[in-house]
């Protein structure tokens, strides 16, 4: 107890103890008590509450179903009667006449589609459907052009598994699916795998095994069995492999682009933002401030900004990598040269060596090990950052994932994408670890 405590009253020493125990407790409650605060308001703010409501459990298992699996669709023009069946509705994957899955009977200007389960949907040829359900029964729904679509059930209750207005009827059960509008009635039936990823119905190939194209009689009189299978694998219309390697190619080639011109222009601009390289401190103040303005903007805002410069490609995400990493390895590079060991400059000195080959053998040394990991380790995060600017910039695997999304329906080439771009990184990482073991070594 101090002099100056001992002399106040003992009315005081109460007082004084009081406020000395709230500025305690205030320390120790205030901070846990702000930040309780402030996940309330995120809370309220963000109305987590308010996600059930916005929940759409449905269209997620269509997602994740679509993922995992492909649809075979028999479509109906309302129009002209015309029925086809093509997997997953396009073009490319339709059945050539005469020719279609056992499951789909064609009977006089109709056609009978089996489902799962002892499910069956019926065209008939007044542009009605019937679906028949084992338990629930048969609903039958017609379109006209005065009515729209008409629907009749065989209960007065209507399913939650089945949507209907006038203008759109969709049924959607575990063994397929149902839609009809004013012009077409489709029926999706879905089969685990991802169909025609090897080769399209158009090939002599497809339904083949390994074994019969290795070891089997020639298929393709013009071309060998190996020859012709790698042909049409390479050139596959539907999954687009010789596309999607070059655009992987792309990518990878916008991470590499950036980063290295990065590194090009960061390393002697880092010399003049260094204290023990750089004397004059305008000059190191200057350089330092051009590395926090390039890197304080993310490079998505740069994408963005040179794609409105120079219009959309791959190049342009090169250049807003570079910009943005240019200011990172800057300071990375900087703070590096102020750490060297002057004495090994001083031995390059006392030769007779000019600046630059002080430099050059004093510094760059030192400073190579710690350079070389830092640009491998950006080239290996460039490359993941290089598929979200190749979707806005329209270059490389970004750009195929942000078509196939935006159709809403080929889901499952967005998972072959999704999982090119990890195996890319893998690779990539790979490659950086070997790499930077040849050239810094490894300690093990």
């Amino acid at each position: 107890m101090t002099d100056a405590t001992a002399s106040l009253p003992i009315t005081s020493l109460k007082d004084e103890a009081d406020r000395l125990f709230a500025r305690k407790r205030l320390r120790t409650f205030g901070i846990p008590g702000v930040i309780l605060a402030y996940l309330v308001y995120v809370f309220f703010a963000f109305d987590v509450p308010g996600l059930a409501d916005r929940m759409r459990l449905d269209n997620a298992a269509t997602l994740v179903s679509d993922s995992y699996s492909y649809k075979t669709q028999v479509t109906r023009d309302n129009r002209s009667g015309d029925i086809t069946v093509a997997k997953e509705g396009e073009r490319k994957g339709a059945y050539p006449d005469g020719m279609t899955p056992d499951w789909v009977e064609m009977i006089n200007g109709g056609a009978v589609v089996d489902l799962p389960d002892g499910h069956r949907v019926l065209f008939g040829l007044d542009n009605s459907a019937v679906y028949i359900h084992p338990t629930f029964g048969e609903i039958t729904a017609q379109v006209s052009r005065a009515d729209g679509v008409t629907l009749s059930l065989p209960e007065a209750d209507l399913p939650d598994w089945i949507s209907y207005s006038k203008a759109r009827l969709d049924i959607r059960t575990e063994a397929g699916r149902l839609t009809m509008t004013r012009s077409k009635t489709e029926v999706f039936r879905y089969f685990f795998g991802w169909e025609l990823f090897w080769f399209t119905l158009d090939s002599p190939y497809h339904d083949t095994s390994v074994f019969q194209i290795v070891f089997g009689p020639q298929l393709d009189e013009t071309r060998s069995n190996i020859t012709g299978a790698v042909q049409d694998f390479w050139n596959n219309a539907m999954w687009r492999h010789k596309d999607v390697v070059w655009a992987l190619g792309e990518t990878v080639l916008m991470a590499f682009l950036g980063t290295m011109g990065a590194a090009m222009i960061a390393l002697p601009l880092a010399f003049i933002a260094a204290k023990n390289f750089t004397p004059l401190r305008l000059a190191r103040q200057v350089a330092r401030r051009f590395f926090d303005f390039v890197r304080g903007v993310d490079a998505l805002i740069w994408t963005i900004v040179l794609s409105r410069a120079f219009g959309p490609g791959p190049l342009t995400g090169a250049l807003a990598i570079l910009i943005t990493d240019s200011g990172s390895f800057g300071k990375l590079f900087s703070e590096t040269l102020e750490n060297v060991d002057e004495k090994q400059i001083e031995g390059v000195a006392s030769t007779g060596a000019k600046p630059l080959q002080r430099y050059r053998f004093g510094v760059i040394p030192q400073i190579m090990p710690v350079l070389l990991s830092q640009i491998l380790y950006f080239l290996e995060s460039n490359t993941r950052s290089a598929t979200i600017i190749g979707a806005i910039t329209g270059g490389g695997i970004g750009l195929l994932i942000t078509q196939a999304i935006q159709t809403q329906k080929d889901w499952e080439e967005v998972s072959y994408y999704i999982v090119l771009v990890i195996l890319m990184v893998i690779a990539m990482d790979w490659f950086s670890g070997w790499l930077r073991g040849k050239l810094i070594g490894r300690k093990d």
